[in-house]
C-alpha cells in the first residue's frame, strides 16, 4: 500500500517541509538556507537548498528566478562533486524547459538527468526525469510514443509504493485516454489517482486529478454543476498551495466546462483571466490553450469571422512552431468548424 506523500525535491534542511507546505513558505525557508549554505562554503548543502527555491520559483509562475535558481543549483552540486545532486539540478531544469514549451532542450536536460541519476545511484530522480520525458511527450501530443513508458513509471511507482508518483503516472495514463475519446477509462484512472492523494496527503496531485474528473464530467455527461463543483474545490488547494500553473489551468477548465453549456459570455470572461495568468509566468502552451477558447467564445458571440479565421490561423502558426501536435489539431477543428462563419463574412 501508499504511506504519506513526500517531497523528494525538498532535500538537505528542507526535508521537514510537506509536500502541501505553501510554496511562498518554500521560497521563504528555501532562500534563507540557501544563503547560510553559501555563507559557509557548503556547496552540497546549497545545490540542495537551491533545487527547493528553483521549484517554488517555477511553480509560482517566475520563471526567470526559476531559470537562475537551478543553474546556481547545478553549479553548487558540481562543486560539491555530487551527482545526484546535479541530476535533480538538470530534473528542475528539464521540467521549466518544458513548461516555457522549449520541448527540445526539454528532452535534453531530462535526458541528462536520468543519465545522472542513475550514475549516481538515485532512483527517485531517475523516475522522476524519465517521468518528465514520458510527460514531454505526452503534451505534445506523441501518445503512442510515450504511453508504454508512463505504464511503465506506473508499475515501478506501485512497485516501490510512492503514492504522488503513482498519482502522476496515472492522471498522464488518464490525460492519454481522454484525448484520445476513451472516457470511462480516463475517469477511472483520474478516480483512482483522486483516491490514492487524499489518502496519501497529496494536496497537488489530489487537485489535478479533481480537474482532469471535471473535464470527463463535463464532456462525456454534460454535468455543469458537478464539474463546477469539482473545480470549486480544486481551486481552493490551488489557492492555499500558491499553485499558480495548476490555478490557470484550473480556470482555463472552467472555462470550457462553461462553453461546452453554451454560456459563451462566461466561458470569455475565464479564458481571459487564463490567458493572463499564463501570459504572466511565461506559459506558452497554456497561453494557447487559453487563446483558443477565448477565439471560439468570441466567435460564439458574433465576433467578425474574418478576424476570427485570422486568430486561428496566427494561432495554429504558434503551435506549428512550438511542436504541440494535439492542442494543434485543436485547433484546425476549430477553423474547420468556423470555416463557414468566415466564408460568409467575406
Amino acid at each position: 500500500m501508499y504511506g504519506k506523500a513526500f517531497a523528494p525535491e525538498y532535500q538537505g534542511a528542507l526535508t521537514t517541509l510537506s509536500v502541501n507546505s505553501s510554496l511562498t513558505d518554500v521560497l521563504a525557508v528555501g532562500t534563507r538556507e540557501l544563503r547560510a549554505a553559501e555563507r559557509s562554503g557548503q556547496h552540497g548543502e546549497a545545490a540542495r537548498s537551491g533545487l527547493a527555491v528553483a521549484e517554488a520559483h517555477r511553480r509560482l509562475g517566475q520563471v526567470t528566478d526559476a531559470d537562475r535558481a537551478w543553474k546556481a543549483s547545478y553549479r553548487a552540486a558540481r562543486e560539491a562533486g555530487d551527482t545526484a545532486a546535479m541530476a535533480w539540478a538538470l530534473w528542475s531544469g528539464g521540467t521549466l524547459a518544458r513548461q516555457r514549451g522549449a520541448f527540445p532542450l526539454a528532452r535534453r536536460l531530462l535526458g541528462l538527468a536520468a543519465e545522472f541519476g542513475e550514475r549516481g545511484g538515485d532512483v527517485v530522480v531517475r523516475g522522476y526525469s524519465l517521468a518528465g520525458l514520458a510527460e514531454t511527450g505526452r503534451i505534445q501530443g506523441d501518445y503512442e510514443a510515450v504511453r508504454r513508458l508512463h505504464e511503465q513509471l506506473l508499475a515501478e511507482a506501485r512497485r516501490r509504493g510512492e503514492a504522488r508518483h503513482t498519482v502522476w503516472a496515472l492522471e498522464g495514463i488518464a490525460q492519454i485516454h481522454r484525448n484520445t475519446g476513451a472516457y470511462d477509462t480516463a475517469f477511472a484512472l483520474f478516480e483512482e489517482a483522486a483516491e490514492i492523494a487524499a489518502r496519501a496527503d497529496d494536496r497537488r496531485g489530489h487537485a489535478w486529478a479533481l480537474r482532469g474528473l471535471a473535464d470527463i464530467v463535463s464532456v462525456r455527461d454534460g454535468d455543469v454543476e458537478r464539474a463546477l463543483g469539482l473545480l470549486s474545490e480544486a481551486e481552493t488547494t490551488c489557492r492555499a498551495m500558491k499553485l499558480s500553473s495548476a490555478l490557470a489551468y484550473n480556470h482555463k477548465m472552467r472555462g470550457n466546462v462553461l462553453y461546452r453549456a453554451s454560456r459563451w459570455a462566461e466561458a470569455r470572461d475565464l479564458y481571459e483571466e487564463a490567458l493572463e495568468e499564463f501570459r504572466a509566468m511565461s506559459e506558452p502552451r497554456g497561453t494557447a490553450l487559453a487563446r483558443l477558447g477565448l477565439v471560439k467564445s468570441l466567435a460564439r458571440l458574433g465576433r467578425d469571422g474574418a478576424d476570427t479565421a485570422a486568430e486561428l490561423t496566427d494561432l495554429a502558426d504558434e503551435l506549428e512552431r512550438i511542436g504541440l501536435k494535439h492542442a494543434r489539431e485543436m485547433v484546425a477543428r476549430a477553423q474547420e468548424e468556423f470555416a463557414p462563419v468566415a466564408e460568409v463574412a467575406r
